[in-house]
């Protein structure tokens, strides 16, 4: 087994190589805007690392999200198109999942990460892999109650202190914990999501209103 996981659904670009005992190298870099820029670099600098090539590779692993547009299409569409060239499974993960599982923390507590516009996304977890709530965006005063006096993890909790009020390591995404689970996961004979993204909303892009068509009819 040698799987290539990375994610992009967040500001880390991260990605890692594991051959499902341990992680072989992993790389991580904080950069909301770059994703497109720095994601094949990285792959290009864990495979070095590592001491081997991608066509040694025999499953990709890829946070499918919640995340903005932009920087999650980034990865899905990489993990789509390494795993059609190279014949080989793509194992889709909830990115929320990811950092809940890096976390380790037991007993009842809740991943959120940025989804801006005053925004987080966020899940509420019984334990580092069992997820109770499906994946939502809220404002955090809006989850307040819900997540009132329980442990929280992941950078979106750290903007909101006055919401989030035991804040918990880590605060990003880290794709060697997101390899561990797929491993996990695959030796478990657990089911993967499909590498299609969780928008969860409508992109920031929009047609103009009263957008006029310049040729004419």
């Amino acid at each position: 087994m040698l799987l290539l996981a990375f994610d992009t659904a967040t500001p880390a670009v991260t990605v890692a190589l594991h051959d499902g005992r341990r992680v072989l190298a992993e790389s991580t870099e904080i950069d909301a805007r770059r994703h497109g820029e720095l994601l094949m670099p990285a792959v290009d600098r864990v495979l070095r690392e590592a001491g081997t090539v991608l066509g040694d590779v025999t499953g990709i692993v890829v946070g499918v999200g919640p995340g903005p547009y932009t920087g999650l299409r980034v990865g899905l569409v990489t993990a789509v198109s390494f795993a059609d060239v190279l014949g080989v499974p793509v194992h889709g993960i909830c990115t929320l999942d990811g950092l809940a599982y890096a976390a380790g923390v037991q007993g009842p507590f809740v991943v959120a990460t940025d989804a801006r516009r005053k925004e987080v996304y966020w899940a509420r977890y019984e334990s580092p892999r069992a997820r109770v709530t499906d994946p939502a965006v809220d404002r955090p005063g809006d989850i307040a109650d819900e997540v009132a006096g329980v442990p929280a993890v992941g950078a979106g909790a750290a903007l909101y202190p006055e919401v989030f009020t035991d804040v918990r390591p880590p605060a990003d995404q880290s794709a060697a914990a997101l390899a561990a689970l797929a491993a996990v996961k695959l030796a478990d004979g657990e089911e993967f999501l499909p590498p299609l993204p969780l928008y969860l909303r409508r992109p920031d892009a929009q047609v103009p209103a009263g957008y006029k068509a310049v040729l004419p009819k």
